[in-house]
């Protein structure tokens, strides 16, 4: 959690609230044998490009895109991944899939926090997210597996000022 804060930030509109570029930094513990990496980059939310035409499901959503740096056993390496951000069920909330439009999970954070699962093969992540203000977020995802049992800790910091209104 960032310094200072002490309480959540609701969040009306999940991908308002999300556009733009965010600071990345995010730590890898393997919690097997204390194994620890980092990831440093940066994230842009941006909107889904038009060609080919969006579906209705499509409209309005955001292109997820992050590219860093990820440090693990000492070997830096260049790091990416593309998802998508999608308009949820409800109001205000965020349908995110891979690039590939497999479904992740989904994201409401009307309360500024969330939780989620998603099983991938025999893993098991388990999500929480958490919003601090306009410009602070954090996630954290249990990673647990036959061969994993990992904690992945990312906090997002907003590159620019916040979306107006906020």
């Amino acid at each position: 959690m960032p310094a200072g804060t002490s309480c959540l930030h609701p969040v009306a509109e999940v991908l308002a609230h999300l556009v733009g570029e965010w600071r990345v930094t995010r730590t890898v513990r393997d919690l097997t044998d204390g194994s620890e990496g980092r990831f440093t980059g940066t994230t842009l939310f941006s909107p889904l490009p038009t060609p080919p035409p969006l579906t209705a499901s499509e409209k309005g959503g955001l292109l997820h895109h992050e590219a860093g740096t990820f440090t693990w056993h000492g070997v830096a390496r260049p790091a990416e991944r593309t998802l998508r951000f999608l308009p949820g069920a409800a109001p205000g909330t965020a349908r995110v899939e891979f690039a590939d439009g497999r479904f992740f999970h989904d994201l409401d954070l009307r309360t500024g926090r969330h939780e989620t699962d998603h099983s991938c093969a025999a893993d098991l992540y388990r999500g929480e997210f958490e919003v601090y203000d306009a410009d602070h977020w954090r996630t954290r995802w249990r990673v647990g597996g036959p061969a994993k049992d990992l904690l992945l800790v990312t906090e997002y910091v907003r590159a620019a000022q916040g979306p107006p209104g906020h």
